[in-house]
């Protein structure tokens, strides 16, 4: 029988960092309550999450590299909102940001993940930052406490 490794929702010694998008502030607000929300509720201990704001998407993968790499967290939650709109810029936007955020996790080891809405509507964002979609910044913070554990587990496996 394979040994099998699972992760675990408990936060409840982990350090998060939560780096977010002011743009779309209405949007990223519940994003980042949500996300606040989901670590609270597994165990974290609020003095432990560091809420870093940066102005755009665009600007998550540097400030979120800069937290990685501090050795200060256990794992980094991206949250940004983009909304299409009628010129280019939306494409261009938010493949960088995915880019760069999967970049963060590759280059340096600390779970990094993306709770970058990229919709086509200001409604789809609503329905993704607590309405019918649920929340998809819980849902950041929760693949966060599920790395976390997972990479904890690995460390002991020789």
């Amino acid at each position: 029988m394979p040994h099998e490794i699972h992760g675990q929702l408990k936060a409840d010694d982990g350090r998060y960092a939560i780096v977010v998008s002011r743009f779309n502030e209405f949007i990223t607000s519940k994003l980042l309550g949500g996300a606040i929300d989901a670590l609270v509720r597994h165990g974290c201990d609020d003095s432990t999450i560091v809420a870093v704001h940066v102005p755009g998407a665009f600007e998550l993968p540097l400030v979120a590299r800069k937290v990685a790499a501090s050795g200060k967290f256990d794992a980094v939650i991206c949250l940004g909102c983009v909304i299409r709109g009628q010129t280019p810029h939306f494409e261009y936007v938010a493949s960088e940001a995915a880019k760069g955020i999967a970049q963060v996790a590759d280059s340096t080891g600390v779970p990094t993940t993306f709770g970058v809405l990229t919709t086509d509507t200001l409604e789809q964002a609503v329905e993704r930052a607590g309405a019918k979609a649920g929340n998809k910044g819980a849902d950041a913070a929760m693949s966060a406490i599920e790395l976390v554990s997972v990479l904890k587990q690995l460390d002991g496996v020789s």
